[in-house]
């Protein structure tokens, strides 16, 4: 048996790995994690948010470890049968599922999501590239020789079966979709991780929630509708499954939208935009990252973290956003609509934002953070055999709308000829 390595954390206690796990951890691109603030610069407004992508990557995999072994604990005769599989498919499906829950935030940019919308158009044109785009290529590009190669890799697991993993293609196969969900949706290890992670390190109590319930009510139930099996959590488990809901609410609406650490964002954005411009990255396409098809590329964009972006703005080559940022000088927010705004909110937002857009106005909607609360949902298993959506089972969380608020920011040099104007159009309402 491999050796196994641990390490404290302060959310799950103490996180194990073998020999070829820590190889990908001790990884020069793994490492680069430790430069990459999980929450951007959320430490300007809740100075204990200076926690790294690291941290949370090594937790993403220790819960989804817990969420497998528990559903095989409790599931093995009946999985084995649905699945046509035996333990040693077990073993090397569980070492995929902790690869790619290790590795799927390689691909970040500086500042975590703040940089997301400086990623490039696909050449399809269909949508933008995403940090998970880059982290299925960094595994294909850049870690396939320690994936591959380590002789723990007993079972010959590819780096494009981890990438593929990570992007859910149907080629994966039937038994390894069925697992996607511990990784990638509504009650992820993923989520959990974070929730728990930032507000333990924010210092609030909106984030918490049982995982412990949701742990031993989690299993594979069946699709009413496709006949497909799917990740379901016993009806046992459902109010702890509306508190894991409730803390995502809460925590988007008390700190992940929360007014001045959005106009960080913003200002974060702009800074990126201008750096990738001015610097001009051999590989860079105008304002935006290079695209996650080439190992140079790759490369390339792998030198970006955190510590480099705060170099040049320690040294003054950050242009204005740079500037703002290192002097605190940020935009004001001057307006906001209600957390669900009529139509007549939305239009005055809208148009204060227009009078002063050319004076570098910022219009933030709630619906673009990367934080919002989605549609997909969360199936339960009913006493009696029914699977429905958490959204019918729970009038709590049927009762709940999601959050499009607005809100407008400027320049402190003319906050009082945009509050006069707003106060105009609110008069004239």
């Amino acid at each position: 048996m491999s050796k196994l390595y641990e390490t404290r954390d302060p959310i799950h206690g103490f996180i194990q790995f073998n020999a070829w796990e820590r190889e990908i951890i001790n990884h020069p691109v793994f490492q680069r994690l430790r430069r990459i603030r999980q929450l951007g610069l959320t430490e300007m407004v809740y100075p204990g948010a200076a926690h790294t992508r690291f941290e949370h990557s090594l937790g993403v995999m220790h819960v989804a470890t817990k969420l497998f072994d528990q559903i095989v604990k409790r599931q093995k005769i009946y999985l084995k049968k649905l699945l046509n599989c035996n333990d040693e498919d077990f073993a090397r499906t569980r070492t995929i599922i902790r690869l790619a829950a290790l590795l799927h935030d390689i691909g970040h940019s500086p500042f975590s999501h703040a940089g997301e919308g400086l990623m490039p158009l696909i050449k399809s044109g269909d949508r933008f590239y995403g940090h998970e785009d880059y982290s299925a290529a960094i595994i294909e590009l850049i870690l396939r020789d320690v994936i591959e190669n380590h002789p723990l890799n007993k079972d010959h697991i590819k780096a494009h079966t981890v990438a593929n993993y990570l992007r859910g293609i149907p080629a994966l196969g039937r038994e390894l979709l069925i697992w996607r969900s511990i990784v990638s949706s509504q009650l992820d290890a993923d989520r959990a991780d974070y929730l728990l992670r930032d507000s333990h390190h924010i210092g609030v109590a909106y984030g918490h929630f049982d995982l412990d319930r949701i742990l031993i009510t989690i299993c594979v139930g069946t699709d009413p509708e496709t006949e497909a099996p799917i990740l379901v959590v016993e009806e046992g488990g459902g109010h702890a499954v509306e508190g894991l809901i409730l803390a995502r609410y809460m925590m988007f609406t008390q700190v992940y939208f929360q007014h001045t650490r959005r106009v960080f964002d913003y200002h974060t954005t702009e800074l990126m935009k201008f750096l990738l411009r001015d610097i001009r990255s051999c590989c860079s396409i105008g304002s935006t990252f290079p695209p996650p098809v080439t190992e140079a590329n790759i490369r390339s964009y792998l030198e970006w973290c955190d510590n480099r972006v705060w170099g040049f703005i320690i040294q003054g080559k950050g242009g204005e956003h740079g500037a703002r940022i290192i002097s605190r000088n940020h935009y004001r927010r001057i307006h906001e609509t209600t957390e669900v705004p009529t139509g007549e909110e939305v239009d005055i937002a809208e148009a204060l934002f227009h009078k002063f857009k050319e004076y570098g106005a910022c219009l933030d909607l709630a619906e673009s953070s990367w934080y919002k609360l989605k549609d997909d949902d969360i199936s339960i298993l009913t006493r009696d055999g029914t699977v429905i959506p958490l959204s019918v089972w729970s009038s709590f969380i049927a009762s709940l709308k999601p959050v499009s608020q607005r809100r407008v920011y400027v320049d402190v040099s003319i906050r009082e000829q945009a509050e006069s104007y707003r106060d105009k159009l609110l008069k004239a309402l």
